[in-house]
């Protein structure tokens, strides 16, 4: 654990529970808060055709669509949780990585 709270810039067990937590709220909650815009567009796997790769698509697609959700979701919890800074840092990270940094120029 001191090696990832030294990765993270976090100086007490208390924070890194806390960050640990909100990421397990955040990881359940984003897909029960997105099961109604996928049931909306109709995102359910009884409309895929019954072939082979049938299921690689509806999964993928899934994902991609309730990862918006996490993102927003995991800014909210970790300011409801007085985490915000360090999960505002770890969201820039991650989406600059994933090629989305001009979001952040400015």
């Amino acid at each position: 654990m001191q090696k990832l709270k030294k990765h993270w810039g976090i100086h007490s067990t208390f924070q890194l529970i806390i960050i640990f937590i909100v990421f397990a709220i955040t990881g359940s909650s984003s897909v029960y808060v997105a099961k109604p815009f996928l049931d909306v567009i109709g995102l359910e796997q009884d409309n895929f055709p019954d072939t082979w790769w049938s299921p690689i698509v509806y999964w993928t697609l899934r994902i991609l669509l309730i990862f918006p959700f996490y993102q927003v979701l995991l800014v909210a919890y970790g300011w409801l949780f007085g985490q915000f800074k360090f999960f505002w840092t770890f969201e820039k990270k991650m989406l600059k990585r994933m090629g989305f940094g001009f979001l952040f120029k400015g």
